[in-house]
């Protein structure tokens, strides 16, 4: 074997990192002038711009890039001359020093200036402009950076990322080295980010055994939360069982013996006999414990507003319904259609009640009917819905405020709300819009903080895809035979059957293809070509429709896409849609971030919901515009949907994605004037009948669907992929149980 070579010079600049393997390609000053800047790639977990590096390695050359030198292990060097300090402190590197405060840094104390940091920190005040509050800054900011680079040398050594590691300090601290030496699988219920998988890495590179009972409990856990995250609420033992086995490679009996014990801890699985969904014999299934303890809850929660005998809103039990209905068509300036007059009687009637239907069918007239009956009876009315967008469209449309379900409830850290059943919200009325959205914990959260007599409306499209978490609520209290009553309204307005996007939404949903031929609000670009498919969509949302229709690429146009991965999925469409409507510019401000780049005037996501951010929390499927990045801050603030300024530092950018594209799950519950639509044959096993409908209903004013028309033949043919597996439809009608196992 040759020996390494030894190169050594000051990192300038990461401009290719993967998060998952640490891999990055990287530019070396080597001290010959910034014009000859050398290429390295490899494993640089934890090298920051500026520091002086050691590297060992091998020449070798690219055939696009040339000559470069391919690192197998480095160190970090303190620089040593006043111009490395200086290009050192100036990076960013530590929090509170930018290039300007670094060169009055270093202007004051030259070569002395890294030991001054280290030993007397608080000598930093001498500096002009640098008062004591950023002076302790630096100095804390200098002894974290110390400490993470100890605890990233160990996690390198086991094959961890580099966001991965500073996330696993942020949890841990100083006990990181431990937790990940001696309960490795801690980190996949702890650690956002790490699952089974990086977890069961670490562990085998710490030398945990294959077959140790800790590995297998973890490995049925996280079987269980994969399957949530697929929606369901449970699984059958059986197919747990299988599922695990293929998964952790271990004998069946090991697993049976495992899930057992799970099963007899107090916060492991529950496991209960259940009606099997496809009829037949019982089922046992598996529950991961916080979804077990919501759907019971959930059940006996609506059960109670359902059976209560107070009653709110007591003046609709006998009102003159001919005498409100004309006031109400005197107000509204329209007759409601029966469907719909009988969703209004029962909404102000019933304790808890049901409005599906699809578009242009009269949705929200009929809330914003309910809502004024309910206000000229003084009632107090509260609206939400799941998303920011949802809230303010129907604020928009009531003329009342109303909040997401996450601001309504005032979640706390942790996830737990401050109103709830001990404190439930001051509301005679509470109306929910887009509930299809509504997953099983969160559903639970909200008809907690129901008080006893107060009214419960869900309004939302069942027809739609159910939430992106576990269950299939609205599905759920419209099954058969169930206690909640509901209206479904059909009948398309006359209005709305003018509408290219109504009526081929209709027909998409009824199994027929839609018309791409003669509309003004509705085409269809053919191009057979996945990647040609996906190229076309950027110029098609980018420059055609916001020419051709004046509308905002970043504000008003809105590209949805199937799936995530593939050359028309939202992650290769987010790179070029970037390129084309926030292109990078010498006085745009960037910020570099595993793979992506951040700049000002970014359309982004949150991807995680997390309690600690804004006012109230960040919740998964937010959206905002980045609107300032501060390099010496370390941090970004992003305009939110809701019109909250939110802040980022830069560890913290893993939150968030890019938003000009998204697929089309995430979209539930926003509404944009514009949507494109690639529908293509890479997308194969993800085309269904209600992914269509839902992309579709996703806009106001136009669709634009790029793609083949095969794919979209096999959207509209294939019926949605099966029901969840959930059981609160059998709870609501109280039956069916033979009960839970110990």
């Amino acid at each position: 074997m040759s020996n390494l070579a030894v190169l050594e010079g000051v990192l300038e600049r990461i401009t290719y990192a993967n998060e998952e393997n640490g891999y990055t390609v990287a530019r070396v000053d080597t001290g010959r002038g910034s014009s000859d800047l050398l290429t390295v790639v490899g494993s640089l977990l934890g090298a920051q711009p500026g520091e002086s590096l050691r590297m060992e390695g091998r020449w070798g050359s690219h055939p696009q890039y040339g000559k470069q030198f391919s690192v197998e292990n480095y160190t970090t060097v303190l620089p040593a001359t006043v111009q490395g300090i200086r290009r050192y402190l100036g990076s960013g590197l530590i929090k509170g020093i930018g290039p300007r405060i670094a060169e009055r840094i270093v202007d004051h104390f030259g070569a002395d200036t890294l030991d001054v940091i280290e030993r007397e920190p608080g000598k930093l005040v001498e500096v002009p402009g640098l008062g004591p509050k950023r002076t302790k800054m630096i100095g804390a900011a200098w002894e974290e950076q110390k400490a993470i680079k100890e605890v990233m040398v160990f996690l390198q050594g086991v094959g961890v990322s580099t966001s991965i590691a500073v996330r696993i300090y942020k949890k841990y601290g100083d006990a990181s080295i431990s937790v990940v030496r001696n309960q490795p699988y801690r980190l996949a219920a702890d650690v956002w980010g790490i699952g089974f998988l990086t977890a069961d890495r670490i562990a085998q590179a710490v030398g945990i055994p294959h077959d140790s009972p800790d590995r297998v409990k973890a490995g049925l856990q996280y079987a269980l939360s994969q399957s949530t995250d697929q929606g369901h609420c449970y699984l059958p033992e059986e197919r747990l069982i299988a599922d695990s086995v293929k998964l952790l490679q271990v004998d069946t009996g090991l697993v049976i013996d495992c899930l057992a014990e799970l099963a007899a801890e107090e916060e492991g699985v529950v496991r209960e006999q259940v009606p099997s969904p496809e009829g037949g014999d019982p089922v046992t299934a598996v529950y991961l414990v916080p979804f077990h303890r919501a759907e019971l809850s959930l059940a006996a929660q609506l059960t109670r507003l359902l059976r209560t005998d107070e009653d709110r809103m007591p003046a609709f039990q006998d009102v003159a319904w001919d005498k409100a209905l004309a006031w109400l068509a005197d107000r509204t300036g329209a007759e409601l259609a029966p469907e719909q007059e009988q969703a209004v009687r029962l909404a102000l009637t019933r304790k808890v009640a049901v409005l599906t239907g699809g578009p242009g069918c009269g949705k929200s007239f009929t809330v914003r009917s309910i809502v004024e009956l309910a206000r000229a009876k003084k009632a107090k009315v509260v609206l939400a819905a799941p998303t920011g967008r949802a809230a303010k469209r129907l604020a928009e449309l009531t003329g009342a405020e109303a909040s997401t379900v996450h601001r309504l409830l005032e979640l706390k850290p942790g996830g737990d709300a401050a109103y709830d059943r001990d404190r439930p919200l001051d509301a005679d009325l509470v109306v929910v819009d887009e509930a299809s959205m509504l997953d099983l914990l969160l559903a639970n959260k909200l008809v907690k903080a129901v008080a006893p007599g107060a009214h419960l409306l869900l309004v939302g499209d069942v027809d739609q895809l159910p939430s992106v978490g576990a269950g299939e609520v609205l599905s759920d209290l419209l099954a058969d035979g169930g206690p909640v009553p509901s209206v479904r309204l059909t009948r398309i307005f006359r209005q709305a059957q003018q509408s290219g996007v109504v009526t081929n939404a209709h027909r998409i949903n009824s199994g027929a293809q839609p018309l791409t031929q003669g509309l003004s609000d509705f085409f269809l670009f053919v191009e057979e070509d996945t990647e040609e498919a996906g190229r076309l969509t950027v110029d098609v949302a980018a420059r055609r429709v916001p020419a051709r229709f004046g509308l905002d690429p970043r504000r008003d146009v809105q590209v949805l896409a199937p799936m995530h991965r593939g050359p028309a999925g939202a992650g290769t469409l987010n790179g070029l849609l970037q390129q084309a409507i926030t292109p990078a510019r010498p006085d745009v401000p960037e910020k570099r971030f595993g793979g992506r780049v951040f700049r000002v005037g970014d359309k982004v996501t949150q991807i995680r919901n997390n309690y600690e951010k804004g006012k109230n929390g960040v919740f998964n499927g937010t959206v905002g515009v980045v609107t300032s990045l501060n390099p010496v801050d370390q941090r970004l603030t992003v305009l939110t949907d809701e019109d909250e300024e939110v802040p980022y530092d830069f560890d913290e950018l893993d939150e968030l994605s890019h938003a000009y594209a998204v697929t089309i799950h995430r979209s539930q519950g926003s509404e944009y004037p514009a949507v494109v639509i690639p529908v293509t044959t890479g997308a194969w096993m993800m085309l269904q009948r209600n992914l269509l409908y839902t992309a579709v209903t996703r806009a106001r004013k136009l669709v634009v669907l790029v793609g083949s028309r095969k794919a979209i033949g096999q959207a509209v043919r294939t019926a949605s992929a099966g029901r969840r597996f959930t059981a609160l439809d059998h709870r609501l009608i109280g039956g069916g149980f033979v009960g839970k196992i110990t």
